[in-house]
Order: structure tokens, then sequence, then C-alpha cells
């Protein structure tokens, strides 16, 4: 299944994007999507029987915006350097085991969302990245098999970086990863039982129409179970939670000077293969 979220920022309705591509309303079925929907296997049965049956009301998706497809986020777990080529790219060794950092929950904004140039930045960067939306609790997992069982599914997440704040300025990754809307996300949560394969994704960006980033999820340098069971050793992930798992190469730092980075004006549109497509216009904050 395809579920999202429309609306109004902050009063956004839950929805689902059925087969033929029409917009059905959930409202009247559950909540919201959510850590709370997507542990509870009787609901989630609920909305498939519905949909299958053809049961949903149709949305007007015309002016409609899609907010992020997963409310209520605990915490946004990022992986870095987790493409082979990416760390070529920048000069660094292939990480010996997951970097871990963490994104507020309160960067993630809708997939078309406008994204805020911080104020003073000159190195603000572009990221396409593969989701995990968790749905089962993963404290301590063993097993790759374990750890993808508590996948509810995938999304499209651009984990947008301000290069500077976040390595020449002092401390931890985190000053450049944590500017308001530096994560929209969406637009749908693909439910994990239509992704056979997370390994096999295509991963693309563009920059004003211009092609710079396009890569697999099969370059990634620890694939989707292992980050679950890695980052599990050391936290406890809720459903609900995400894990951004990191880009491929393409990135602006990786480029020759002068390096491309965006500025106020710059459009961005991103997209994974099955998972649907971004866009965002930049403003100044």
């Amino acid at each position: 299944m395809k579920l999202l979220r429309v609306g109004p920022a902050g009063a956004e309705r839950p929805a689902l994007l059925d087969a033929e591509g029409t917009l059905r309303d959930l409202s009247e079925l559950v909540t919201d999507v959510d850590g709370a929907l997507l542990s509870d296997d009787a609901a989630i049965e609920r909305v498939r029987a519905a949909a299958a049956a053809g049961e949903l009301p149709v949305l007007d998706a015309s002016g409609l915006r899609i907010g992020p497809p997963v409310a209520r986020i605990g915490k946004v777990v990022c992986i870095g350097l987790n493409y082979h080529d990416h760390a070529a790219e920048t000069g660094a060794e292939p990480p010996a085991e997951p970097v871990v950092f963490f994104k507020a929950a309160d960067t993630v904004v809708g997939p078309d969302d406008t994204v805020l140039v911080p104020r003073g930045s000159v190195k603000t960067d572009w990221e396409v990245e593969l989701a995990i939306v968790i749905g089962r609790t993963a404290r301590y997992v063993e097993s790759h098999e374990a750890a993808l069982a508590c996948v509810a599914g995938y999304a499209v997440a651009h984990d947008v970086s301000e290069r500077e704040f976040q390595i020449e300025r002092g401390g931890t990754w985190d000053k450049g990863k944590n500017c308001e809307t530096f994560n929209p996300l969406g637009p749908w949560l693909v439910t994990a039982d239509e992704v056979p394969d997370p390994q096999a994704l295509g991963l693309r960006l563009w920059v004003n129409g211009e092609l710079k980033q396009n890569g697999s999820t099969a370059d990634q340098i620890f694939p989707v179970a292992e980050v679950v069971r890695y980052v599990s050793q050391f936290m406890t992930l809720y459903p609900g939670d995400v894990i951004n798992t990191g880009t491929p190469a393409g990135v602006a730092m990786g480029q020759p000077e002068p390096k491309p980075y965006l500025r106020a004006g710059d459009v961005v549109e991103l997209e994974i293969d099955g998972l649907g497509r971004q866009r965002q216009e930049l403003k100044g904050a």
C-alpha cells in the first residue's frame, strides 16, 4: 500500500493512493498514519480490505498539499557515508561500522514543501536517501531477518545538509543537519510488502533540471537489514521512527570547485524507484 497524509501543515488527514493512482480518504477508518497504526496488524488489514473492496471515499487531489507520510515521528536516525561511491567522492575511507547521527523530528516537512536556506549559509547541499519507517519495536535485534520484520515500509527522504555548519564549525555533524525544513519526507510510505528488495532501488536527484545524483541502493556499504540490526544495539527503535540510510555520489561537496551549493531560487527534484517523487523550491530563511 501507499499511505500518505494530505492537507495543511499540522492538519493533515490520512489517505491512501490506490493501484489505479486514485487518492482515497482514510480518515473514517484510522485517525492518522503514525506508529500506532503501523504497529497494529488488525488496523492495517482493515485498511487493506477496504482498499481492495473499493470502499474508501475518493479525495480530490487538485491543489491538495501532501504532508510527511508519518505523523508524530519519535526520532530520525541517519547513517552517514553509507555508499561506496559517496565515500570515494568525499575522500573518506569506507567506515568499518555505520556512522550514526540524528536529525530532530521537527526538521521533517512534506515532499514538496519549501526548503529554507539558513541565514549565512554558503554550503547548503542535497542528498537523496532511502528512508526506513519502523513498524515494530526493535531492541537488540539479532538477525537480518528479524530486522526486516521490524520495517513497516519505505519513503523518499531529502537529507538537506549545510556543509560549513556540519564540518567547519566544530563539534559533531548536528549543526549542519538540523536546520528547519532540512528533511522533506514522502510523498508516500510504501509498505514493505511492495518493496521486495530494498537493495535494488534506483535513486536520482536533479537541481534546476540537471541530473546530479543517479545511484542504487545496491551500492550501500551497510544494507537496510544491517542498518536496523546495528542501530538497535545502541538505541530502541519504536514504531514511527525513521532511519535515513545515506546518499549516493553526486552531492555538491564532492564536485570540483566552485562547488555548486544550493541557493535561494533553486529547484530540487528527487525520486526513488516505486517510492515517488519530491520537488522543492528553495527560499531564504
